[in-house]
């Protein structure tokens, strides 16, 4: 299998050197667990990247492949590697960035490596670039690839998380507000969540699909000004917030609501710092 055949068919921190792009997009960067080739793995990507994907004079992907030197047996990133491994990523996008004006679009952590995207305008003396940033590194052994991307199917279809991963990441979010605040996260409490539907059909088929679960109705109302989901919905239950919970049932309520031709617009809770 070629290197890219994997998706064609730093530091858990964002950087500051992605100069080119940071003058056309606010920079958004978050991650996400997913598995890659079947496998466990993490992507740490870009966001902000998707309000000017595909940048029109940046038509090729590169990505460079390190293989790390102490991964867990799932095959992702370690504590102790986690230094140089950033050191690298920094490197990397310093030299991609100044001497390529590249995109430092995301990078992909599985199967015992690291991978780290770029997207450029040409990929002439390419590997000199490359070379250059991982001489520092003569202990990590890596590889690199390239391929036209001019539609940026790399970001869009492979680094970009899929609704429901950013729906995960949304939840996330929120529990890092909640410990902020000073919330163990320890304590039950009421979690109130939105639902908006296309029809009264699928609100009720929704409400009668979640009979059982124990959710209390809040709100159940129509209102014309919502445009194409007209149809509002408030639900909530006693629940608790730590993120796998969190995580379960809120996927849950997710995936339920776009089955009954629904969105769901997000959760609310009480900080509790008992």
């Amino acid at each position: 299998m070629g290197f890219f055949d994997k998706i064609f068919k730093g530091k858990n921190r964002p950087t500051d050197a992605n100069k080119t792009a940071a003058k056309r997009h606010q920079e958004e960067w978050d991650f996400y667990l997913t598995n890659i080739n079947d496998l466990p793995g993490s992507i740490m990507v870009d966001l902000g990247l998707r309000k000017i994907a595909p940048v029109n004079n940046k038509t090729h992907i590169v990505s460079v492949s390190v293989k790390m030197k102490n991964p867990n047996p799932e095959g992702l990133s370690t504590e102790e590697e986690l230094n140089s491994l950033g050191d690298i990523e920094d490197r990397l996008v310093d030299f991609m960035t100044e001497a390529r004006k590249a995109i430092f679009a995301g990078r992909t952590t599985s199967n015992g490596s690291r991978d780290f995207y770029f997207y450029v305008g040409d990929t002439m003396l390419i590997d000199k670039t490359i070379s250059e940033a991982m001489v520092a590194f003569p202990g990590y052994e890596y590889d690199f690839g390239t391929n036209e991307d001019t539609d940026w199917k790399c970001y869009l279809d492979f680094l970009y998380p899929l609704p429901s991963q950013m729906q995960s990441i949304q939840n996330r979010r929120v529990i890092n507000s909640l410990e902020k605040n000073g919330d163990p996260l320890t304590k039950e409490r009421q979690v109130d969540h939105w639902l908006f539907f296309k029809t009264e059909t699928g609100r009720d088929l929704f409400l009668s699909k979640i009979a059982e679960e124990g959710f209390n109705i809040v709100t159940n109302n129509y209102d014309k000004d919502l445009g194409d989901t007209p149809y509002r919905l408030q639900i909530s239950r006693i629940d608790k917030v730590d993120y796998n919970s969190i995580d379960d049932y809120v996927i849950m309520l997710w995936k339920l609501a776009a089955k009954c031709d629904g969105e769901y617009d997000g959760w609310e809770t009480s900080v509790e710092k008992q």
